[in-house]
């Protein structure tokens, strides 16, 4: 991206984008790979990855796929050892990857195997990307992390108890990791996000969306674009001095209740 300021450029660096196959993710991996870095892209789903690297080496970039489950200790390990040794450093990260969890559902009716699986993945899984991305990036002189979290890890949504918990406990492991390795020289940060147009807002149709932007103060949804370029600010120098902190990304939402709109008077 030519335009973009020197202190947002990642020329020379190396990135990793967990949850990279489609929505925020591959977004996230495309900024950066249009910033100038080179891009390790992770996710379960082989051929959405690979067919997301493949647009950036199109488009001039450099990316490599790793199919990872960021749920199994072992593949998150394999994941920053590829990354390093294929680019040799580590300098950035967004750990994006989410899933597990249920629908709607009164906490008494959650079963125990959904509530552990949103967990695993969405918060243990950042532990584990944490637990090997942090050492790879001490070897490479410091760096930064944008851990993706959402409105529901600052306000709860009845009927989301593992969601939410999971995001609520990814805004605690992020303040954590960036008190530890602030002096190291590693800033840690998260992004909260609210209704994004994603896949599942997509399939919802025009109508479920329309109603999701009636409900927010900018009277719209947001972009994956915008939610990348969130990131790649607080991961660039421009972003230097923040650190532990959550970039909330979502129109006006968590700000309050909008004003009742006048009344247009009858003639």
């Amino acid at each position: 991206m030519p335009g973009r300021d020197a202190d947002q450029r990642f020329d020379g660096k190396v990135a990793l984008v967990t949850g990279a196959s489609r929505g925020i993710g591959a977004a996230v991996a495309r900024a950066f790979a249009g910033a100038g870095a080179d891009v390790v892209l992770a996710a379960r789903d082989a051929d959405r990855l690979d067919a997301v690297a493949g647009e950036i080496r199109a488009a001039g970039g450099r990316a490599l796929a790793v199919p990872t489950d960021v749920a199994d200790p072992d593949a998150v390990a394999h994941l920053v050892d590829r990354a390093v040794g294929s680019y040799g450093r580590l300098d950035v990260a967004c750990n994006n990857a989410a899933g597990g969890g249920h629908p709607p559902t009164p906490l008494a009716d959650v079963s125990v195997e959904a509530f552990d699986s949103a967990v695993a993945v969405s918060l243990r899984g950042v532990f584990l990307a944490l637990r090997h991305e942090i050492p790879a990036m001490l070897a490479s002189g410091g760096g930064a992390i944008v851990n993706m979290s959402s409105t529901a890890g600052v306000q709860a949504v009845g009927g989301l108890a593992a969601y939410v918990s999971a995001k609520h406990g990814l805004e605690g492991l992020t303040k954590v990791a960036a008190l530890d390795y602030a002096e190291a020289g590693v800033r840690v940060n998260a992004i909260a996000p609210g209704p994004i147009l994603t896949d599942n807002l997509a399939r919802a149709g025009e109508a479920a969306q329309q109603g999701v932007a009636a409900s927010l103060p900018l009277r719209r949804v947001g972009l994956v674009d915008e939610v990348a370029e969130a990131t790649l600010w607080l991961c660039s120098d421009a972003a230097a001095f923040v650190t532990g902190t959550t970039l909330v990304v979502d129109g006006g939402k968590l700000a309050g209740t909008p004003p009742f709109a006048p009344r247009r008077s009858a003639s």
